[in-house]
């Protein structure tokens, strides 16, 4: 079966203030140098690059000990919403090169924005380590990447960076995936707003076939758009060294390229984060090679088209 070919834009953010230690702002960079736009061009697929956003750190946030560098994070949450709805609503697929994972407060929330111009429902794939559904009350570190699921579910209060009243995503719509960290306050504000959660041992046990077969019928049944935010400690740290979170016993390479092999065949994915890329603790550029190989994956590269199954 051939990938349908779609018009991309890339748009970078490097962001690392979310993070709480430097290098992730050098994600794009390493993306960009690891070939995502030539492996998608390969592919058949109209790219153009939209370089990285520019913010001046927003003045009108004030300082909160609870959520460190909110005005720099806040600037970025509100360039990427304005930025992502601008690709979707022009009918092109935004991919986002991060930067870390609370850049995710502005890209969800931009495509919940046309989403909701659509009048559909938006569903996340959340493919990471982490929940991140701690509020600057639960987090125990103050670091925003801990916050945005929370956040564009509406449950974080974060100064306004945007409208109280912009469209957000239902808790239920999202979808977590490898999960194997998270805060007891986070589990009990996952558990309270019906976030589903499949953690490593859901993959043990019933594999990712199964998992992501019943999201993708969700998804499809639900008429959604669909966002898939790849964070890279997803993976296990074996495979993808180059994240400052690292939590051993994440997906193999294998499982990981299943995922994108399954959301391709689906035709459902929308629009794609890959965060939490830091080149400074990569192993001569392995994990922003995987991630070029899992987006190839996501967007049509198969060893041999298997055939179709007969209805």
């Amino acid at each position: 079966m051939q990938a349908q070919s779609r018009s991309v834009t890339l748009i970078g953010a490097p962001l690392e203030e979310g993070s709480g230690r430097r290098g992730a702002a050098m994600g794009p960079t390493a993306l960009r140098i690891a070939g995502v736009d030539r492996a998608l061009v390969d592919l058949g697929h109209d790219v153009a690059d939209a370089g990285d956003v520019q913010i001046v750190p927003a003045r009108d946030l004030p300082n909160n000990p609870k959520a460190h560098n909110l005005r720099t994070v806040g600037a970025f949450t509100r360039a990427l919403e304005a930025g992502v709805y601008e690709i979707a609503d022009a009918g092109r697929f935004p991919i986002i090169l991060g930067g870390d994972h609370s850049l995710s407060m502005g890209t969800v929330s931009g495509m919940a924005r046309y989403a909701a111009k659509q009048k559909r429902p938006l569903f996340v794939l959340w493919l990471d380590a982490h929940s991140d559904f701690n509020t600057p009350e639960t987090s125990p570190s103050g670091n925003i990447h801990g916050m945005p699921v929370a956040y564009y579910c509406g449950q974080a209060d974060l100064s306004d960076i945007l409208p109280r009243d912009r469209p957000l995503v239902e808790p239920k719509n999202v979808f977590q995936v490898g999960i194997r960290s998270v805060d007891a306050p986070e589990r009990e504000l996952i558990k309270e707003h019906g976030v589903n959660v499949f953690d490593m041992r859901s993959i043990d046990e019933q594999g990712v076939a199964a998992i992501m077969r019943d999201i993708l019928s969700k998804v499809e049944a639900a008429n959604a758009l669909f966002h898939v935010s790849l964070d890279v400690d997803f993976l296990d740290p074996d495979v993808a060294p180059g994240v400052g979170t690292t939590v051993p016993g994440g997906a193999t390479f294998r499982e990981a390229h299943l995922i994108m092999e399954m959301l391709c065949d689906s035709g459902l994915v929308s629009s794609l984060d890959l965060v939490e890329l830091n080149p400074f603790l990569d192993d001569r550029g392995k994990s922003a090679r995987v991630l070029v190989e899992l987006t190839a994956s996501l967007f049509g590269r198969r060893i041999f088209d298997r055939p179709t199954r007969a209805a």
